[in-house]
């Protein structure tokens, strides 16, 4: 055993010191580290460059339209000075979904040299096309980005207005409906909605009054987020 330890010791010994060998391996592990710094280098300098809203407001499509939109809501500006950036709601967080979601999203680029929405008119066309969309995919995931600044366990329901507290309660907590299914419109001007169903409708039982918020106490408030998902809506 250590006879044959000690030949393959020196078959590598010998492999590797011979010119052509080093040559060759030693150009092959140094070029294809250097290689594979500099690829993932440029490939994450590109990911975080078009992941900045500079980038995304580069366009005019998106600046003179949706931007000017956003600047005005609660998303932009408000007390506390935290705003949420193009990427922050439309790109997820996490790494793999982040990556299909750009690969996803490179169908623009056709948008983009096409033409498709390069002047107001045909923005707003397509607007209720474009929104449609964006809901639907918030629909699929979860609301995945409003839920990487919005916690539902974080949430103080006593601070909410009686009729969000209710809402959020029914719906929200049991996983029965998802941020997007009432907060559309937040950041943008919404589409035409004749014929969509907004989502925020009340429920009707609350139509015209105002409902006491049975879980404004805290103790029976963590209780319920301890068992959300598995708890009946009249438990």
């Amino acid at each position: 055993m250590i006879g044959r330890i000690k030949a393959t010791i020196l078959w590598c010994w010998r492999l590797l010191s011979s010119p052509a060998a080093t040559l060759s391996l030693g150009f092959l592990t140094l070029g294809g580290f250097v290689g594979g710094v500099m690829f993932w280098g440029a490939f994450n300098t590109a990911l975080e460059t078009t992941n900045t809203e500079a980038f995304c407001t580069g366009c005019h499509e998106m600046r003179t339209n949706v931007y000017e939109e956003l600047s005005r809501t609660v998303h932009f500006s408000n007390r506390s000075g935290v705003r949420a950036t193009c990427p922050d709601c439309h790109v997820p967080h996490q790494w793999t979904d982040k990556i299909a979601r750009k690969m996803q999203a490179s169908k623009e680029v056709w948008g983009k040299i096409f033409g498709t929405i390069n002047t107001r008119e045909k923005f707003l066309d397509k607007r209720l096309e474009l929104a449609q969309h964006e809901w639907g995919r918030l629909k699929a995931n979860d609301s995945l980005e409003c839920r990487n600044c919005h916690s539902m366990g974080a949430m103080d329901l006593t601070k909410q207005t009686e009729r969000a507290a209710e809402i959020h309660t029914r719906y929200l907590l049991p996983g029965k409906a998802t941020c997007i299914d009432c907060h559309k419109g937040i950041a943008h001007d919404l589409p035409n909605m004749e014929g969509v169903d907004p989502g925020w409708k009340v429920p009707a039982d609350l139509l015209g009054k105002t409902a006491y918020h049975e879980w404004h106490d805290r103790a029976k408030l963590a209780s319920y987020l301890s068992k959300a998902g598995t708890v009946a809506l009249d438990d």
